[in-house]
């Protein structure tokens, strides 16, 4: 049901209500008796509405049911790397800096237990000790501006079902793939 979570459905009622609204005009005008129909799609209209933001309500609760988010990755500071610690599992990772300037959220998994979290453009900051070990990287790259962006865990494996979910640079969910 991935066309209820899409803007056309809201679009698509907003588009007949207008054109109700141009019937009912026309209607008040030339005095076609018209106004119990135009009140009764009105209402119709209203229900679908209601209903559309009540069945998107429940799936985003299912949705975020199942995974255990973090309000926001802590930031610590050491090198020329971004350092998150993750704070589900207190396990720590690196983002190498992006050749951009660096303006929206990124939502990710936690490369060390998968937990979905997300970083602000200006985390809050912690100084912290970083394990030497580190595990293999992983690059991502955004199909819509080109952004490219490398994680990898600090102190133990990379978590293998690691994904970002949005562009550190535009913004843009889903766009992010492994390259």
């Amino acid at each position: 049901m991935s066309w209820i979570k899409s803007k056309w459905p809201f679009f698509l009622l907003t588009f007949s209500a207008l054109w109700i609204m141009i019937i009912s005009i026309f209607d008040v005008i030339f005095d076609k008796g018209w106004m119990n129909i135009v009140i009764a799609v009105y209402a119709i209209i209203l229900v679908l509405v209601i209903f559309l933001i009540f069945i998107r309500s429940i799936e985003t609760r299912e949705e975020t049911k199942d995974i255990d988010i973090i309000s926001e990755f802590e930031k610590t500071l050491k090198g020329g790397l971004y350092h998150f610690k993750c704070p589900t599992c207190t396990g720590i990772f690196a983002i190498k800096k992006s050749k951009r300037n660096d303006k929206k959220y990124v939502k990710m998994t936690c490369p060390d237990c998968g937990a979905i979290g997300i970083i602000p453009p200006y985390p809050a900051q912690q100084e912290e000790e970083i394990p030497e070990k580190k595990s293999i990287k992983v690059n991502f790259r955004c199909n819509k501006c080109g952004e490219g962006i490398t994680i990898w865990a600090e102190g133990t494996e990379l978590y293998q079902g690691v994904h970002v979910f949005s562009c550190p640079y535009c913004g843009d969910e889903e766009t992010m793939e492994k390259i």
